[in-house]
């Protein structure tokens, strides 16, 4: 008969990490006031947005969603929770980072700063049709996945991801253009965000602040940018000085894309899908201060 002996010590050594893990705080995840960011509801996107990226709504109306997404030139629009969507093709295949509607006209980003703008009627009548303009030159080198359009002044707020000149990554820089009634786009100033005001309202000495969308809230109209690398939401005010910041939970907000606000407030966060994701919206609805 043979006698088994056990080493017990990886048994303490176990039971002890057990204990720490157990008591281990769990990270917790705030959002703005009004806004209960970790319990939206998830809109699950078609395959063919599987890699969505900007969204908008027509005049802030959130029955019906405008996407896009990174390789194709096409429009895409369908209700939240359709299982299919409709598209206009508007160019050709690149790397398409953001969308916008204004003044009944559909402006398209492309990463390196070109945009393409058509009029919002034509998306309903065929599925392409040639009433598309290219934008060249209008904004600096650099690479732009951000984009905001303000329906009132007419005027369109993009945020550069990765440009030059940035001071080190210290200045998120910023542009604005102008849309004229019949859909021309032109220059019309700059802006910026300070990254070392991230930084202290943070308490932190260095992030890596890469703006991937920003929009305007209609309720309190203040500035929501969102840093996908970083999982970060930070709300600036009208003159885009910072007034906080909030991690997002990762395991909701794995790859915040694209944000948008309907016209009653809510917020909505496009998350790009990946091998264990699929594309989707999340919707926090405004609860009020």
């Amino acid at each position: 008969m043979f006698t088994i002996k056990i080493d017990q010590s990886w048994l303490v050594v176990l039971g002890l990490a057990l204990t720490i893990t157990a008591c281990k705080p769990k990270r917790k995840f705030e959002g703005p006031p009004g806004y209960n960011v970790n319990a939206p509801k998830k809109f699950v996107m078609p395959p063919s947005l599987q890699e969505i990226s900007g969204i908008a709504f027509y005049q802030g109306n959130s029955d019906t969603v405008y996407a896009q997404e990174d390789e194709n030139g096409k429009l895409y629009f369908l209700h939240p929770g359709d299982k299919k969507s409709s598209t206009f093709k508007f160019a050709r295949h690149g790397d398409y980072e953001d969308v916008a509607i204004c003044n009944n006209n559909v402006i398209m980003l492309r990463s390196n700063g070109i945009l393409y703008t058509f009029p919002f009627a034509d998306i309903h009548l065929v599925e392409e049709k040639g009433n598309v303009t290219e934008w060249k030159d209008l904004l600096p080198k650099g690479e732009y996945e951000g984009m905001y359009a303000d329906e009132a002044s007419r005027r369109v707020y993009i945020i550069c991801k990765d440009c030059a000149g940035e001071k080190g990554g210290k200045i998120a820089k910023g542009y604005i253009l102008q849309l004229s009634n019949d859909g021309k786009l032109s220059q019309h100033g700059s802006f910026a965000v300070d990254v070392k005001e991230i930084e202290e309202v943070m308490g932190v000495n260095k992030i890596n602040f890469k703006p991937s969308a920003l929009a305007l809230n209609p309720i309190t109209k203040e500035w929501y940018i969102i840093s996908s690398i970083g999982k970060l939401l930070v709300v600036a005010d009208s003159n885009w000085k910072v007034q906080a910041t909030y991690n997002l939970n990762p395991a909701l907000y794995y790859q915040p894309e694209g944000i948008a606000f309907d016209k009653t407030g809510n917020l909505y966060i496009s998350n790009e899908g990946g091998d264990l994701h699929s594309g989707n919206i999340l919707k926090t609805t405004w609860t009020g201060k």
